[in-house]
């Protein structure tokens, strides 16, 4: 393998997602060559830590730094999770990757079990894509079958279970601790921290979460070596990442990408804007990051820092493209109605102010704002980040902000006009997009 293919395997879909599939195009070595060269857990996850792999799942924390944080020789059962609990709007990759490669996940997490001591594992996968967690079942019985998962793995000493398990498609329990929570059978809300996962997890135990896209990449990673990986992006940004491109685009899809490539290039790939429109903006992780303007994200490459430096973050990789057909008020107004509905209400400042929030917008989107509503929704937001248990807060703050910064005068005038800035047959013709799957 020259480079990792985890979407899809690089070979035909249908057939790529079993086994037989997966070790034809050499699935399953890089396990077999940790117990045969052999590599301990600290070379396992010194290699990771090489490759600068970066969590896949929106915080870009290193992975090879959090597996480390686990107490291996702790007496006692250890856990490690992989969270498939894609909720964000705009994101559909880590679906594709258990429908089309599902045993890259489980390589990868056998592997991260054997470098964290952890001796079970289970895939926490959204409940709305049901077919795909019935798919990993399968993938799962495969493996189990061929002596991959279960006691003594390939004859070695080291033993891992690995289940599947379903939520019921809220978006909060995306957060690893409310996860964690439903994983338990209780309602899916999240706790407080410290104590951290790593030490205090999964039924009190210490625990390692990672993400789906993470997973899929340790074993290119531990079968090519960490440098190699990070050859493929740039300094502190390593390997690929898949980007699920939604919006304006001809296009929308997934598409695994170096870190580093420049966003026109993706853009390209996606087919470029639709009707040759012009970019107006793009959220490019996922809608609980900042809004970009166009001319600024034009001039951005794809990775976690150069994102950073331009004014938002990368997130889950979804870039919503969004042309000049696009009333950013309105835009607005549908992300504030789903972190609104979606707060587990746990914390007084989400529960409350994300329903301010969606009202406050709500008001000025059907002519009833005020000039001041601008200076209080930036107020309210302010209120709300850093002030809650889990990110949800930030996550429904950092939108409002953003768009209000960038795109204020469309904002006002709304408020002034008592109606968009964009005509509304310009609207209609734009608003026959779906933002998330393109199929």
């Amino acid at each position: 393998m020259s480079l990792p293919t985890i979407l899809t395997g690089g070979l035909d879909r249908e057939s790529s997602w079993r086994l037989a599939d997966y070790e034809r195009r050499g699935g399953y070595q890089a396990l077999r060559a940790i117990f045969s060269r052999p590599l301990s857990p600290d070379d396992v996850i010194a290699e990771v830590k090489k490759s600068s792999l970066r969590g896949r799942g929106g915080a870009g924390f290193p992975t090879g730094l959090k597996w480390s944080f686990m107490p291996r020789n702790l007496p006692g059962e250890k856990y490690l999770i992989c969270n498939s609990d894609e909720g964000e709007p705009g994101t559909f990759k880590d679906r594709d990757i258990l429908r089309w490669n599902p045993h890259a996940v489980i390589e990868g997490m056998i592997i991260g079990g054997y470098a964290t001591g952890a001796t079970r594992g289970y895939n926490y996968i959204h409940g709305e894509i049901f077919e795909v967690y019935e798919r990993f079942e399968q993938a799962l019985e495969e493996a189990r079958v061929a002596g991959y998962l279960g006691k003594n793995i390939l004859g070695s000493e080291f033993s891992f279970e690995l289940f599947a398990h379903h939520g019921y498609g809220a978006y909060i329990c995306g957060e690893e601790t409310a996860l964690l929570e439903s994983i338990e059978g209780k309602k899916g809300q999240p706790r407080y921290k410290p104590p951290f996962p790593a030490s205090f997890g999964l039924y009190g135990r210490p625990t390692t979460i990672n993400n789906t896209e993470t997973f899929a990449n340790i074993p290119w990673i531990i079968g090519n070596g960490g440098d190699r990986f990070l050859e493929m992006g740039k300094a502190n940004n390593g390997g690929t990442k898949i980007f699920s491109v939604s919006g304006h685009v001809n296009r929308p899809g997934n598409y695994e990408i170096p870190l580093g490539t420049p966003f026109v290039k993706l853009l390209e790939m996606a087919g470029g804007m639709r009707a040759g429109r012009k970019l107006k903006a793009c959220i490019p992780g996922g809608s609980s990051m900042p809004v970009l303007p166009g001319d600024v994200m034009m001039n951005c490459d794809m990775d976690y820092d150069s994102i950073a430096k331009a004014g938002s973050a990368l997130g889950s990789g979804a870039v919503i493209i969004m042309d000049e057909t696009t009333c950013m008020v309105r835009a607005l107004e549908r992300l504030s109605y789903f972190y609104f509905e979606e707060s587990c209400g746990q914390c007084t400042p989400c529960r409350e102010g994300t329903g301010w929030l969606y009202r406050v917008v709500h008001r000025i989107e059907h002519g009833q704002g005020r000039q001041s509503d601008l200076d209080l929704l930036t107020s309210v937001a302010d209120n709300i980040a850093g002030r809650t248990i889990c990110a949800l807060g930030d996550a429904a703050a950092l939108p409002v902000k953003s768009f209000i910064q960038h795109f204020r005068d469309e904002f006002a005038y709304h408020i002034d006009n008592r109606r968009c800035l964009v005509p509304v047959e310009m609207q209609r013709e734009g608003s026959r997009i779906y933002v998330g799957e393109p199929w």
